[in-house]
């Protein structure tokens, strides 16, 4: 039987899902667990990947990620197979140490991602390894370091804060979400939402109309426009066109909207900047990085708050609407 395809689209957000070949302990090692996370920080790093939240277990992982280009494989398979030659070089074995193809649901924005990043965090005290309220503790997770560290580059937790009642990104904002966690394991009807038949089954978790929008195949004619524009082309080459193709768009918003690019305010958050950062992620693959560093809005993560809030205004929204019927990128 055909393998369905992935549904993959710019700024798409995933649970990712793989577990050790016949359920094998392959992160019982500390070691093999502390690569992992070492891989994926490369893995997010190089594929742009903004990550949420992870654990790492001793048989399985899950990941909680938004991918500002359409290569949620490509990225998996990177690293998927580094791991998996490190593992089996360090170890001296051969064969693959996952069961197989990873799993991904495709995660509507809003609520439905918050409850997947949040049944990430909670899967060491479901799994009874540390209690819930010592669920900050568990070290291969990417809780561990918004307590600790506040994270790498790549992990992207403050809209999680936000989401939750606009909480710090300090040590006692997160301790703060992680006894909202106590809270909620306490709770027998927010645990039951909280379930693996709700978050970790199926394709898509979302309300009906975003499974619709899926099933229409949105995500698969994203992915052939860019698999047609950057056939053929070197790592270097599509990096180039990938970033020429952005100027091209924002330099044809900006036109559109009456911005001057060499004359953009200092304020990070202003309206103008706010304006092309909501067209650029309406209309195509962009990264936050990107935008953070061409309309110096400080960083990636204040660019997706930015855009996440702007969308979330009805005026704001509107005019990004308008701009997007008189330019085709």
């Amino acid at each position: 039987m055909t393998r369905p395809p992935r549904v993959e689209y710019a700024g798409a957000r995933y649970h990712v899902i793989n577990r050790g070949n016949y359920r094998r302990d392959v992160f019982r090692d500390e070691g093999a667990a502390e690569a992992f996370e070492r891989t994926l920080g490369e893995a997010a790093t190089r594929f742009g990947w903004r990550v949420a939240a992870y654990v790492v277990m001793r048989n399985h992982f899950h990941l909680g990620l938004e991918t500002p280009e359409p290569n949620l494989s490509i990225g998996m398979k990177w690293l998927q197979g580094t791991w998996a030659r490190r593992f089996n070089r360090f170890r001296d074995q051969a064969g693959r140490p996952f069961q197989g193809r990873f799993k991904s649901l495709v995660i509507e924005d809003g609520e439905g991602f918050r409850r997947v990043c949040d049944y990430i965090h909670l899967n060491p005290a479901r799994a009874r390894v540390v209690p819930v309220d010592e669920i900050g503790a568990y070290r291969r997770s990417s809780l561990w370091h918004y307590l600790n560290d506040k994270g790498a580059d790549w992990m992207d937790g403050v809209w999680l804060l936000n989401a939750v009642g606009g909480l710090k990104d300090n040590p006692a904002g997160w301790r703060q979400y992680c006894a909202r966690l106590g809270v909620m394991m306490g709770d027998k009807e927010v645990r039951e939402s909280l379930s693996a038949k709700h978050l970790s089954r199926g394709w898509c978790v979302g309300d009906g109309e975003f499974k619709r929008l899926m099933r229409e195949g949105m995500g698969e004619r994203l992915t052939q426009w860019r698999e047609r524009r950057f056939a053929g082309l070197e790592p270097e080459a599509v990096k180039d066109e990938r970033d020429r193709s952005w100027e091209e768009a924002l330099g044809a918003y900006a036109q559109a909207a009456n911005i001057d690019l060499a004359k953009l305010p200092a304020k990070k958050s202003d309206e103008g900047k706010v304006l092309l950062a909501m067209a650029l992620k309406s209309a195509t693959s962009v990264s936050n990085g990107w935008l953070a560093g061409r309309l110096v809005m400080g960083k990636p993560a204040s660019v997706s708050q930015f855009v996440r809030r702007g969308m979330a205004d009805v005026g704001k929204k509107r005019r990004v609407d308008k701009l997007l019927s008189k330019v085709k990128v």
